[in-house]
């Protein structure tokens, strides 16, 4: 789940692009990107609550905002850092549908040393793309 953080497109804010061979694993890469900008070793993080998600939107790009969008809420409300177990994602006449099984902990600044506080998502040069090697997202984090 290849990303990398984007210095040039934003100097407060943090921009990021992650690639994947499908819609499921750019959108790991992407949450796994986000999740990484809040702590420094999302690797550490135990599983040990879960949370189901389901999504829904009639475009890709807006689907993977809205899911994004999730983490940041869960930090926020619950104090809850999640990472990727599992991601599906259908297309259907109605657009796209997602049902993740995400899982992690409550955040402890002395188990996880903090990053940066994310507060939203922007819309700001925010894509989503087919590429020849599968698909590539570019996002702007608010922090």
């Amino acid at each position: 789940m290849p990303y990398r953080y984007l210095d040039e497109i934003a100097t407060a804010d943090v921009a990021f692009e992650a690639t994947g061979k499908d819609l499921e694993e750019v959108f790991a890469s992407a949450a796994e990107a986000t999740t990484h900008v809040m702590i420094e070793e999302p690797e550490r993080l135990e599983r040990k609550q879960k949370v189901d998600v389901k999504l829904s939107n009639e475009k890709a790009d807006m689907l993977l905002f809205n899911f994004l969008g999730e983490f940041i809420y869960y930090k926020d409300a619950k104090k809850l850092l999640l990472r990727v177990d599992e991601i599906r994602i259908t297309e259907g006449d109605s657009g796209y549908s997602l049902e993740a099984a995400l899982s992690g902990e409550e955040l402890d600044p002395k188990k996880h040393p903090l990053g940066a506080d994310v507060k939203a998502v922007t819309l700001h040069m925010f894509r989503l793309e087919r590429t020849q090697e599968g698909w590539r997202a570019t996002a702007i984090l608010d922090i």
